[in-house]
């Protein structure tokens, strides 16, 4: 076993079909495409912390964990996807082309064509603010599944299923032709963190009416981040979330 794999399994017994559990393993199999061997850790991936409120510890009951976990594996199966299907490409673009498959919005539009939303175990007041639906509850339960096939059946299997719903079907060459759009990619990362949505404001406004250049400053978590310039506000605006997210990156190292 893998020093992964034992860091994170626990010492607790495979759910037999007779055990009593909060989802249905034919429904999982099913989805999943699988055969579930420990339907405990497809449950704790489907758990999403609103249900465990008062519990000491929910990150040990979360699919938290899982995430983290299943987060490095999609990482490294797209990863060495790209590296096969683009022999002559540099880093740079690797990393661009990663990072627009394995986003928050991306995963949860997979998540949502798998119909992982119905599985997943949140508590009545999150299920009522569509909770189902939400991009961060249905992108984080996705890559805690990838950590729960992972653990329970193998890198293989994992990359098996990456593969049918990451990457079928997937354009590469028109996916890595579209542009980033940095203030969404940089409000996914405040969501995902629990920042507060962060503040776009007019810094500065120069040249004729015809042929004017704005400059933008991004404010994330009561601070100024990043700063952009351009020939129209937009522009500036996505100029200056790409600064932050650049800053955020060297941050967090």
């Amino acid at each position: 076993m893998s020093f992964l794999r034992r860091l994170f399994v626990r010492e607790k017994s495979p759910v037999s079909p007779g055990t009593s559990s909060q989802i249905d393993r034919g429904a999982v199999e099913s989805l999943l495409q699988i055969q579930v061997n420990n339907l405990v850790l497809y449950e704790r991936a489907l758990t999403h912390r609103s249900l465990l409120r008062g519990v000491a510890e929910p990150h040990t009951l979360s699919n938290e964990r899982l995430e983290f976990l299943g987060d490095a594996v999609l990482g490294l199966v797209v990863a060495d996807h790209l590296f096969r299907h683009f022999p002559n490409q540099d880093e740079g673009f690797l990393t661009r082309l990663r990072a627009k498959l394995v986003n928050g919005q991306s995963l949860a539009r997979d998540a949502l064509e798998l119909g992982l939303g119905d599985l997943i175990l949140m508590s009545e007041i999150m299920e009522s603010s569509d909770g189902r639906s939400s991009r961060s509850i249905l992108s984080d339960a996705f890559e805690a599944v990838i950590g729960a096939i992972y653990l329970d059946i193998g890198f293989r299997e994992a990359i098996r299923f990456v593969e049918r719903t990451v990457l079928k079907d997937v354009d590469l060459l028109q996916l890595s032709r579209q542009k980033d759009n940095y203030k969404s990619l940089l409000l996914e990362l405040a969501q995902s963190r629990k920042w507060p949505q962060p503040c776009y404001r007019v810094t500065n406004e120069e040249g004729p009416s015809h042929n004017r250049t704005f400059t933008v400053e991004v404010v994330v978590q009561n601070r100024p981040l990043g700063e952009g310039t351009a020939k129209n506000k937009k522009k500036a605006e996505q100029a200056a979330a790409q600064a932050a997210l650049l800053i955020i990156a060297e941050e967090d190292g």
